[in-house]
């Protein structure tokens, strides 16, 4: 089991079209000490190649996730569809994604875990409980479950 002394690199993988809401993710990750790796990508097309290694995405600048947080609502190709698509690759389909999305609406909720999304998040309104909700994503994804190599 990994714990908060391994020295192995992690890289989370965000999709998300806001800039404003990639920002105060990685605020969030540095006040809670993550010290890894952190990609953004905008939309899921971008979020397909990054996984894929393709359209200059490499196996270089583009590592293979630990953890992935998706948004929705984003252009090109949105959370539903890329989720979808992550979840019909053998080789993908067993990485963890969770959604952070401004929807609180259930059918959302219901269509993601149909798909097979392993956590669903409302996005905090305050970046005070932004801080706490990636804390507790990293000390779970990141630090306490075993997941498979």
């Amino acid at each position: 089991m990994l714990n908060a002394t391994s020295t192995t690199v992690k890289t989370i993988l965000i999709a998300d079209d806001d800039a404003d809401d990639r920002l105060f993710m990685i605020e969030a990750l540095r006040h809670n000490g993550f010290r890894h790796e952190v990609k953004f990508v905008e939309d899921g097309e971008d979020l397909m190649d990054y996984l894929t290694h393709q359209n200059g995405f490499t196996a270089d600048n583009a590592p293979f996730p630990s953890l992935i947080l998706l948004d929705l609502n984003m252009p090109r190709k949105n959370g539903f569809q890329a989720l979808a698509e992550i979840r019909g690759n053998t080789v993908l389909r067993r990485l963890p994604v969770v959604v952070m999305s401004t929807s609180m609406a259930n059918g959302d909720v219901v269509k993601t875990y149909e798909i097979g999304v392993n956590s669903y998040i409302v996005k905090p309104h305050n970046f005070n409980r932004l801080v706490e909700v990636i804390n507790s994503l990293k000390y779970y994804w990141l630090e306490t479950v075993q997941l498979p190599d």
